[in-house]
């Protein structure tokens, strides 16, 4: 039996998948599917694990790098509205996997719940921020995350409680194939001055970006207690260019493409610039681009 077999309303093939990354590069999926429910994503799950086609799931594409060649496969994007849900109930705010988090914080704000604000700015989806344990202003998601409901690789829903739950530095625990949901355990505080905390923290995150339109990524985490900003720039490599990929002279720790830009110029900028710093500063950087 084919994949899209009965799907054909929702799976399709040889999706480009430049538009929804940030660096907006590399080629198609083999089969891209947009589920409108949670039982038709169930479903093509399922059949893919049928069939032993590898499956990943699209978030954001903030910090994804899409090989020149494309990606084989099944790549699934929750992007309808069934996987965008948010709902509060008292201080508790549950948020589906492909709600954007800069709208699940903006609700948050407006219903004077605290503790999500200093994350404005962050791109992505709530999906992708949980299982990446996405942090901005010495505040991660993790530590107001209570609850999760996943799918497994084998279509299975579960729920994951707090004591299942493991969130370190940029990673977590969740690493099933699909984050449906998380509940995030939140504080009354007046509005307006969470409006305030929002405002100022998205200024500041925006600030550390580069601005414009360009297509850009963002390069390598920072280790302990150092910037990894501040190592590229010391080793001198402001501004470097391979191919149509480039270090941003402004902001050094964030790649910007031009449109004959290739993955594969991302990849070989991003060893360049590794090694470079390991050789200047004894530090070793770790990317923070994701390569499919």
């Amino acid at each position: 039996m084919e994949l899209t077999a009965g799907f054909e309303h929702f799976v399709r093939t040889d999706e480009p998948l430049a538009q929804y990354t940030g660096l907006k590069l590399g080629g198609s999926a083999e089969y891209f599917a947009e589920p409108t429910s949670v039982e038709e994503l169930a479903a093509v799950v399922k059949r893919s694990r049928e069939l032993n086609i590898p499956t990943r799931v699209l978030g954001g594409g903030s910090n994804l790098l899409i090989n020149d060649d494309g990606v084989p496969g099944l790549v699934i994007y929750l992007h309808h509205p069934a996987f965008s849900t948010i709902e509060i109930d008292g201080n508790r705010l549950t948020a589906g996997g492909g709600a954007k988090l800069a709208h699940v914080i903006s609700t948050a704000v407006g219903n004077g719940l605290a503790g999500l604000e200093g994350l404005a700015g962050v791109p992505g989806t709530v999906g992708g921020a949980l299982h990446g344990n996405a942090g901005g202003n010495g505040v991660d998601i993790g530590h107001r995350t209570v609850e999760a409901t996943v799918m497994t690789r084998a279509g299975e829903i579960v729920t994951r409680t707090a004591q299942d739950l493991h969130f370190t530095y940029r990673e977590s625990s969740l690493d099933e194939l699909v984050i449906l949901n998380g509940v995030f355990e939140l504080e009354p505080t007046d509005s307006q001055e969470l409006t305030r905390r929002m405002q100022k923290f998205w200024i500041v995150q925006k600030a550390s970006q580069p601005g414009g339109s360009e297509n850009m990524g963002y390069l390598f985490f920072d280790p302990p207690g150092l910037s990894a900003s501040s190592l590229i720039e010391q080793s001198g490599l402001k501004g470097t260019k391979v191919g149509g990929a480039e270090i941003c002279a402004e902001h050094t720790n964030f790649v910007l493409t031009s449109p004959e830009a290739t993955a594969s110029d991302v990849a070989r900028l991003a060893e360049l610039v590794q090694g470079r710093v390991k050789e200047v500063t004894g530090m070793d950087l770790k990317c923070q681009l994701t390569s499919w």
